[in-house]
């Protein structure tokens, strides 16, 4: 692209230096590069010739003013939902400050007062704030395209830094505390928890279940809208399969879980799943943690991290590697291999002793609520 063309979005602006020396940013108002390099070329020829161009000047707009027209903007996302309340948090702190106000202190100053104060009197936690600061950015991003701001705001915004996150917790059960909590749950949240713990689906995922993505017969689950976008399948082992089959279903009601009493899908299991763990004596675990349950098991049956990361929907495997580290006698067996092969021991031999050690540690580790090897096997086929 030339030397003082850029974008915006699909826009083209120019940019160019004035009498003074201070560079002029300027919006061609067209998506064709032709305009704007025109438009530079006569911007560039005034200069010469002694004359000031007139430029468009850009009208102070409030926060509120922005936040207003992103939300319209942000009717598209999936996210909207969850974007919405975070900009109705954001309007009670900054909506009387106009745009040209912010710079990168202010931003920074936002980010420590959340982490020393947010509901409850608690702190927010890293990766809380920085969805706040993320959709801050995003908003001025689309600030600059529909010309609400200038350039420098939009430098200010841009240069403050998202916090560190530790997102590394990994909670997981082990074989009698899966069993203990369906065994502690009440009816309506049983098939849901084995659902989780067989498929290593989200909460979300779970209770928005519907029959039609459900098929039985060939034995998977199919979700169309999920949190990366991507369409997924996901098998149904036995252990699930019987406890499908199991569940009462409504011709008027398309969900799987749902409240018998309206007929409407459960929203939140948040109540009934804390009773459970109380129950059953488990701490510090969460309806997500289900997930990691689902995940850590497969990799301590010796599922490579390829299929894990497939099944559960991840859209980089960095996510998936947070749980490489349950395999390290898998990587052992592994380097013992080598090590026969250099002795000159008979590798076929090798390999099946390798076998029969992973599969004879598979079983007495891997948690054996559902055939998860199985539900494996047939993602990767």
């Amino acid at each position: 692209m030339a030397k003082g063309i850029y974008k915006r979005g699909s826009i083209y602006w120019i940019r160019y230096a004035g009498f003074d020396g201070k560079t002029i940013r300027e919006s061609s108002e067209s998506t064709r590069f032709d305009d704007a390099e025109e438009m530079l070329l006569d911007r560039k020829t005034a200069i010469k010739k002694g004359k000031q161009p007139e430029t468009k000047r850009i009208e102070n707009h409030s926060f509120t003013e922005l936040a207003q027209e992103y939300l319209k903007w942000a009717e598209r996302q999936r996210s909207y939902k969850s974007k919405r309340l975070f900009i109705f948090q954001l309007v009670d702190v900054f909506g009387n400050l106009q745009l040209r106000e912010f710079n990168t202190r202010l931003i920074e100053q936002f980010q420590s007062e959340r982490m020393q104060k947010g509901r409850k009197e608690k702190g927010n936690k890293p990766a809380t704030i920085n969805r706040f600061v993320a959709t801050i950015k995003h908003m001025f991003t689309k600030a600059g395209e529909w010309e609400m701001v200038e350039e420098e705001v939009l430098k200010r915004v841009r240069k403050v830094k998202l916090l560190e996150e530790n997102n590394r917790r990994l909670r997981y059960l082990s074989k009698e505390e899966c069993q203990e909590l369906i065994n502690s749950g009440d009816p309506h949240l049983k098939p849901i928890v084995i659902t989780a713990l067989n498929t290593g689906m989200r909460k979300t995922e779970i209770l928005s279940l519907k029959w039609e993505q459900v098929d039985l017969k060939h034995g998977f689950i199919l979700l169309d809208i999920t949190k990366n976008g991507d369409r997924r399948e996901i098998p149904i082992n036995d252990t699930l399969g019987r406890t499908l089959q199991g569940i009462t279903r409504r011709l008027d009601v398309p969900y799987l879980f749902f409240d018998p009493k309206t007929g409407q899908r459960y929203q939140s299991v948040k109540k009934s799943f804390a009773t459970a763990c109380r129950k059953a004596k488990i701490t510090n675990f969460t309806f997500h943690d289900l997930r990691h349950c689902f995940a850590s098991f497969l990799i301590m049956a010796g599922i490579d991290l390829t299929t894990v990361k497939e099944l559960l929907g991840h859209k980089d495997i960095k996510m998936t590697l947070r749980y490489a580290h349950l395999a390290p006698t898998h990587k052992v067996k592994a380097v013992d291999v080598l090590d026969g092969i250099l002795t000159k021991r008979p590798t076929a031999q090798l390999l099946h002793n390798f076998r029969t050690q992973l599969d004879n540690e598979s079983v007495e580790k891997c948690y054996n609520i559902g055939t998860y090897a199985d539900v494996a096997q047939r993602q990767s086929n």
